[in-house]
């Protein structure tokens, strides 16, 4: 038999509470991110925070100078 997870697993294992708008909120802040992005990323790789870092660090792989240029280039 399994034993519950202690107040230490859960410190362990952080999970995103998207119903807690101070939550979604705190965690956007401290991973550089929006909210909606925190969402679009819970979505996809679900609740646990250690995911969603991984996640938003995939999808930030360019460089911001890579973006900047991108940007100079593709505007009218």
């Amino acid at each position: 038999m399994a034993s519950s997870p202690t107040p230490q697993d859960a410190a362990d294992d952080p999970r995103l509470d998207l119903r807690d708008e101070a939550d979604l909120h705190a965690w956007a802040r401290r991973l550089d991110a929006s909210p909606d992005e925190l969402r679009a990323a819970a979505a996809a790789v679900g609740d646990r925070i250690a995911d969603i870092e991984l996640h938003l660090k995939g999808s930030r792989a360019s460089t911001n100078s890579e973006r900047v240029e991108h940007e100079l280039k593709t505007r009218p």
